[in-house]
């Protein structure tokens, strides 16, 4: 079968969004699917990737303030659809791109959702709660209305659906690449490099957004030295809040490597780290904190994101949303963390299974 997977806000720098992408469509493929990938980008682009999967770029205005996203016209989508007829719609954006199950529906295409966020979580960001979440309900039973499924990778994901008794909600885990993530990338040489005289090796990785409150990993990081903690804080990643986070850290021992385009570098500096912070109170999932994990790294979430839900106390800790409740749990796990535990803990979470979960969903086993 053909299976079309839909995607904005898809870029180089796009980070958990683009690696789900990747790896459930080489699972489709390996499956024996053909699989087309559309997403937005600054010129047209029709090539195959090694994985077999066909990713055909439309091109898309750039969005003010998102530090590079781009988001594509569902008119050009559509016109797209038309001519390569899909059998199967599988949708990766829930605002941009949310008319396109009605268009599947009425071709007669079966078209799944992934909720790859919480609507009333973001709609928070721009007015108050009550107002938030009576929209998000509003828009997330239209929406599901228009789709076959949506599909949700954890409970905390799939609240916001089940409170307005939504009933054609199905739960599939994301999962986490353990060849590339693992801890024999610890890298002495790296870690001797970045820790420039310091003991433990905190770090951050990740899109430098708002909603990612990375703020709270420099103030953990200031709690630490505070407390006369020897540790350093490496943040990889880039995005519009960068400059703000610089600033913040003035004066503390951390370091700011940037964007790394090379899986094998984020790699090695998750396994050659001591602790990995995960702040962010509105992850879905969080492959960031599970590619942590599977390098054997222990990880410190918010506690009000759906990393509580992966988290266990022998790899990890969810902690209350402030730096002094995160600088308190690494304290505590640099004296007791296990990295066998938390290698073990990522092992539960093999792409392959996410493959198979999907591809039920989709019906198309």
């Amino acid at each position: 079968m053909r299976i079309v997977q839909l995607a904005n806000f898809y870029g180089p720098r796009s980070g958990g969004l683009r690696t789900a992408l990747h790896h459930l469509g080489a699972g489709y493929v390996a499956a024996g699917h053909d699989v087309v990938l559309v997403v937005p980008g600054a010129a047209r682009a029709d090539e195959v990737l090694p994985s077999g999967v066909r990713r055909i770029t439309l091109p898309a205005v750039k969005i003010p303030g998102t530090g590079g996203y781009r988001v594509v016209d569902p008119w050009r989508v559509k016109t797209l659809l038309e001519r390569h007829r899909p059998d199967r719609l599988e949708v990766s954006d829930r605002l941009t791109l949310r008319g396109m199950g009605h268009w599947a529906r009425e071709r007669g295409i079966p078209g799944v959702v992934i909720s790859h966020e919480r609507l009333d979580r973001l709609l928070s960001f721009v007015m108050p709660p009550a107002p938030a979440r009576h929209g998000a309900d509003w828009a997330n039973a239209r929406m599901a209305a228009s789709y076959d499924t949506v599909v949700c990778t954890t409970s905390f994901a799939r609240e916001e659906f089940d409170r307005i008794g939504v009933r054609n909600v199905a739960q599939v885990p994301l999962g986490v690449d353990l060849r590339t993530f693992t801890p024999l990338n610890h890298d002495r040489e790296l870690r001797s490099t970045l820790l420039q005289g310091k003991e433990s090796l905190l770090v951050h990785c990740g899109r430098l957004s708002p909603e990612k409150h990375v703020e709270r990993s420099v103030d953990t990081l200031a709690s630490l030295h505070s407390s006369g903690v020897s540790a350093r804080l490496v943040i990889a990643g880039d995005g519009p809040r960068r400059a703000a986070l610089e600033k913040r850290a003035v004066g503390l021992p951390v370091t700011f490597l940037g964007f790394l385009k090379s899986r094998t570098e984020v790699a090695s500096l998750l396994a050659s780290a001591d602790v990995s912070l995960a702040p962010g109170p509105h992850e879905t999932f969080g492959l960031a904190a599970l590619e942590a994990l599977a390098s054997g790294t222990p990880v410190v979430v918010s506690e009000s994101s759906a990393l509580k839900e992966i988290v266990r106390p022998a790899c990890g800790a969810a902690v209350a949303d402030h730096a002094p409740a995160f600088a308190t749990a690494v304290s505590d796990l640099l004296g007791r963390s296990s990295r066998e535990a938390a290698r073990a803990r990522a092992e539960e979470y093999p792409w392959e299974a996410a493959v198979d979960g999907m591809l039920a969903v989709l019906r198309v086993t």
